[in-house]
């Protein structure tokens, strides 16, 4: 490639793509060796060791070797990169991500969101609202005709509109295997007999599901059916409501049963998610942003809201306004709710339930990457280790995706996704917002470039 193509401007760079040409952006490296040097390195690879002034190759996207800077050399024509006594992690999986779709063949927006995940370290997601779009989306990823974290999508949701019967339920589980969804997305409204014949087939033909647990089915009900995962811990509270209760009336995820949720029957419910093998993915920022009692119209200027379209920084303060305003909705009764979410995780931790960081972004006051470093720290004030949070954003979502050692490790032969931070994550779970550049599939995005790219967002989302 000709020295003048990488002379464009940045912009240009990162949005251009062709359907035969990997993307390239100014900043990217582009030698066919890339090696970051002095780095300690937290491989994620068992006791969480850092291998303290390592260097590592890489080539064709993947790590080529890491080892003591003293005997591991880079060639002569390779690109460096010192990272000096920084800290380098691999790269965060969000598995609760939404993915917009093009809007009348315009994907600038698809793009940004994409960019958005990347900007902040999270280099895998797992869609959980899919489209005949992201099929398509997807291919583009894995032939690298896109900038974009590594996907894995859900089908159309499943729910009590959708899916309305027994038949259809079986003919919609098929066609999604065919049409090569990764797994079924459920949402709420969907009858217990209909679920039953989703799970049967979805079963028989080897299709995971995951997602919502809807109230004709019931907690209980949706761990014997052994869901890939729970998300939002959706069904949990109202599961811990007295015996009897209709859970109908558990309000959002069960907030209405706030004060009369069991101990012994969270206890039970634990061990039975456990027993089943059933992973969960809490979104516990969707309780500590979205139903939080801050005002909807300061968190609308936080910060990273301006990397968001102004209709849809309006659309969320409407749906915080309208969620808080409930007349059954208190500050008190929030945190007793929040606290009681907190106590559910700990407990799971402590009995070896398998967690998986998600946030659901974008969502309200949720910003797709910004918001999965909220839920690590959420994880953190539920009284989750560092270590172990760090874990379920990177080797146990590869393990979930039946990828060990693919990615979410540092090691020879993994994807190199990477981010490199200056301060370590291990001591202070909010160290990773630290990031000095994030490396995605052995392409290098550097923090002046992160910064250019999301003010580029920022201003043409004024407004």
């Amino acid at each position: 490639m000709k020295k003048s193509i990488w002379v464009f401007t940045l912009s240009l760079m990162l949005l251009s793509f062709s359907c035969n040409k990997k993307v390239r952006t100014s900043a990217e490296i582009t030698s066919d060796e890339t090696a970051i040097m002095g780095a300690n390195v937290i491989p994620m690879t068992g006791d969480q060791k850092i291998l303290k002034n390592q260097t590592i190759i890489i080539k064709n996207g993947k790590i080529h070797q890491i080892g003591p800077a003293s005997e591991v050399k880079p060639s002569k024509g390779a690109q460096k990169i010192k990272a000096d006594g920084q800290f380098l992690m691999p790269g965060l999986t969000e598995m609760h991500a939404h993915i917009p779709v093009a809007n009348n063949g315009d994907d600038s927006y698809v793009k940004e969101t994409l960019f958005l995940y990347l900007s902040q370290g999270v280099t895998t997601i797992r869609g959980m609202l899919g489209n005949p779009y992201h099929l398509a989306l997807k291919k583009q990823i894995e032939e690298e005709t896109i900038l974009s974290p590594r996907v894995y999508t859900s089908s159309p949701s499943m729910n009590g509109n959708s899916v309305t019967s027994i038949g259809q339920a079986e003919e919609k589980v098929r066609q999604y295997k065919t049409d090569g969804y990764d797994f079924l997305k459920i949402h709420p409204g969907i009858q217990l007999e209909v679920m039953q014949q989703l799970v049967t087939t979805a079963q028989e033909i080897g299709m995971p599901f995951s997602g919502h647990v809807p109230a004709a089915v019931g907690i209980r009900n949706a761990l014997n059916y052994k869901y890939a995962t729970i998300d939002h811990l959706d069904g949990y509270v109202t599961g811990m409501a007295p015996e009897g209760s209709n859970a109908d009336q558990g309000g959002f995820f069960g907030y209405e049963f706030t004060d009369e949720a069991k101990k012994e029957r969270m206890r039970e419910l634990v061990q039975m998610t456990k027993e089943k093998g059933v992973a969960v993915v809490p979104t516990q920022t969707l309780f500590t942003r979205w139903m939080s009692p801050k005002n909807p119209a300061a968190m609308t200027n936080e910060p990273e809201m301006k990397y968001m379209p102004a209709k849809v920084r309006y659309q969320w303060r409407q749906s915080k306004e309208n969620l808080i305003s409930s007349p059954t909705y208190t500050e008190e009764k929030h945190a007793r709710f929040v606290a009681l979410r907190a106590n559910l995780m700990k407990e799971m931790y402590d009995s070896g339930v398998q967690f998986l960081s998600g946030s659901d972004a974008p969502q309200v006051f949720n910003v797709p990457g910004f918001s999965l470093l909220h839920e690590l720290e959420d994880m953190a004030a539920a009284g989750l280790p560092n270590d172990y949070i760090l874990e379920t954003s990177t080797t146990a979502p590869a393990s979930f995706f039946s990828s060990t050692g693919q990615y979410g490790v540092i090691q020879k032969g993994a994807s190199a996704d990477l981010i490199l931070l200056s301060a370590n994550p291990l001591d202070d779970i909010g160290n990773i917002r630290k990031q000095e550049g994030v490396m995605v599939r052995g392409r290098w995005l550097s923090k002046e470039m992160i910064a250019a790219k999301l003010a580029e967002i920022a201003e043409k989302n004024q407004g």
